[in-house]
């Protein structure tokens, strides 16, 4: 009977007694004694007949009935009490079971000792079995026995010659224990949580319910004890794998594999007896963002060996390489000039990366992304996943490198310029940037203008654009010229409102008198300004502060005289002495007139006399 078939029958009630030792056997007369002592007999009588007759006489009558009894007990086996032994089932009752055990006696044992798990009974007349021998007396013919205890008897002895041997056995798991859990190997055995599988297993509970192999590590049939471990049993098929796959384990050897675990930089996977690296670069020729886009653990998938290190047992592996290189295609695909569609994978502050096909990937600059010189961050005008339409610039296929542009699948604003505007017209515009000699002026995606310093206003002097302007303000300007092969576009601010100077010229003449505040000093003189956006020249000889050495001074207010006006070139020549001269003219007759009073005599004064 084999370890698998008196697994139920020893464990089925749980009855262990007796088992833990065997007990004195009773003296008794074996079959081998009984037959040494017939033999005995039997030698005694031949010899004894041999010297009284001769040899061709036939044997004597007892001599023959000896011989008929030692044949007839050629079929009994000898037995003794505490022994396992071999008996015949006879009959199979409802509540007990009779064997035979070869000594014309015959013994019932309890049918519940030959029921399975399932409750069914295991054996029919006729079976051959092995029993335990709890009691037997030659004498009256009566033998006790038991089926379960020779079962758990067989067992102790087919688990310890297991360990001798170090052969795998079969078990089912039973339920989990402190540390490990119980395996049913025909006992309970104890297989440790660190004999369960070669590395810690997440889920040891997942284990309960199932069959499996094992070898015994230790047993002690004294302490009714025995562990057992399946890691043994892995290594040994592992290494047998190991071996196996040795010989087919090369650079380039293509086999199949089982996903065992992802990374974030990649995936082990289990090629049945050693585990290889896969990593993320080398799933596929296209961009992979984390392993588990592409594969699952279980998954099985085939595997090209890229680098194979017997000694330290490193195994590289790609996925990838079992398909074609897309960039060996690629230079007859994407010429330069040519357009194609992409999809965005990629968006970066220096650009954006466009997959054109799986693997292959090109870099759209920010430069390229528009026509408009004012650049967005690229996140602002597109987005992962994008389908956009580009223009190949440049390809290198030996760096796997595309330039792509965006802004040249789309018309020059340039090239359709003329027929959108002309020098004259009032457009508006945004404030873009601004330099120490003007301003640029967006006036449409791709179009910036230039207002000159000098064409800023007609009333200030501006040194700088920040003093009337703020970047990103809108704005009305007139385009004084156009040039769109240098692309450029000469714009005016001033210009958009009255010309003061126009004005002041329709009004003015040579000899007015008008009133100025100086706005800036000068070697030769002093800048005036007569009205909001004209200034005059007074000439350090037409200065006049009627103060002895007394200068003239910026923010100082004085009245002035026009010398000259020159509405073409926009001058006008100013003079303080001309003022002071017709004011002290007018004057001096009063003055005369009040001399006399002022010296005290008594003539009355001049009104009074007229």
């Amino acid at each position: 009977m084999s370890l698998d078939d008196n697994r139920g029958s020893a464990l089925a009630d749980g009855t262990t007694e007796g088992i833990g030792s065997t007990p004195a056997p009773e003296i008794v007369n074996t079959a081998e004694e009984t037959q040494l002592n017939l033999n005995s007999v039997a030698l005694a009588s031949a010899a004894g007949s041999s010297s009284a007759a001769p040899a061709a006489e036939a044997p004597s009558s007892d001599a023959s009935e000896i011989r008929e009894l030692l044949e007839s007990m050629d079929g009994l086996t000898a037995i003794a009490v505490g022994e396992v032994v071999p008996a015949t089932v006879i009959n199979v009752t409802d509540t007990e079971v009779v064997i035979d055990v070869g000594l014309k006696c015959e013994a019932a044992i309890p049918r519940s000792e030959f029921l399975g798990r399932d409750g069914q009974i295991t054996v029919a007349r006729g079976d051959a079995i092995h029993i335990f021998v709890e009691h037997y007396n030659e004498s009256n013919g009566t033998l006790r026995a038991s089926y379960q205890k020779a079962a758990f008897r067989r067992v102790w002895d087919e688990i310890e010659q297991a360990q001798r041997d170090q052969k795998t056995i079969q078990g089912k798991v039973i339920s989990r224990t402190k540390g490990g859990v119980t395996v049913d190997v025909g006992i309970p055995a104890f297989l440790p949580g660190s004999q369960v599988d070669l590395r810690p297993h997440p889920n040891v509970d997942a284990l309960i319910g199932q069959q499996i192999d094992v070898k015994v590590i230790k047993v002690s049939r004294e302490r009714n004890n025995a562990v057992v471990s399946r890691r043994l049993v892995l290594e040994e098929a592992q290494a047998a794998r190991k071996e196996q796959l040795a010989g087919k384990l090369h650079e380039g050897a293509i086999l199949t594999g089982r996903v065992k675990n992802l990374t974030d930089y990649g995936a082990f996977v289990d090629l049945d007896g050693m585990d290889g690296l896969l990593h993320i670069t080398d799933l596929s020729w296209g961009r992979v963002a984390k392993p588990s886009d592409l594969i699952q653990p279980g998954q099985e998938l085939q595997v090209k060996v890229l680098k194979y290190d017997p000694e330290k047992g490193r195994v590289s592996l790609g996925v990838k390489q079992l398909s074609p290189d897309p960039w060996g295609e690629a230079a007859k695909k994407f010429q330069p000039g040519s357009h194609a569609t992409g999809r965005v994978v990629g968006v970066v502050d220096y650009g954006v990366f466009v997959e054109l096909e799986p693997g292959v990937e090109g870099l759209i600059h920010s430069s390229e992304m528009s026509w408009s010189k004012r650049h967005k961050h690229p996140s602002k005008m597109v987005k992962v996943g994008d389908q956009v339409e580009v223009s190949v610039i440049d390809l290198n296929p030996a760096q796997r490198r595309i330039s792509l542009s965006l802004k040249q699948t789309l018309s020059d604003p340039w090239t359709t310029l003329p027929g959108r505007m002309t020098a004259g017209t009032v457009v508006e515009g945004r404030v873009r940037n601004m330099t120490d000699f003007g301003a640029f002026i967006e006036l449409e995606d791709g179009i910036d203008g230039l207002v000159h310093l000098s064409n800023m206003s007609w009333a200030k002097d501006i040194k700088h654009p920040s003093e009337i302007l703020k970047k990103g303000q809108k704005v009305e300007v007139i385009i004084l010229g156009l040039d769109p092969e240098k692309r450029r576009i000469s714009l005016a601010l001033k210009q958009t409102g009255p010309d003061a100077w126009t004005d002041f010229c329709s009004r003015a003449k040579t000899g007015d008198a008008v009133r100025g505040k100086v706005a800036r000093l000068a070697a030769f003189g002093a800048f005036v300004e007569v009205e909001p956006g004209v200034e005059g020249l007074c000439h350090n000889s037409e200065a006049d502060t009627g103060k002895k050495g007394g200068k003239l001074a910026v923010g100082d207010e004085y009245n002035f005289c026009i010398l000259r006006l020159n509405p073409t070139d926009k001058k006008v020549g100013l003079s303080m002495k001309g003022v002071q001269q017709e004011a002290s003219a007018a004057a001096k007759p009063a003055e005369e007139a009040s001399a006399p009073a002022a010296e005290g005599s008594d003539a009355p004064p001049p009104s009074q006399e007229s």
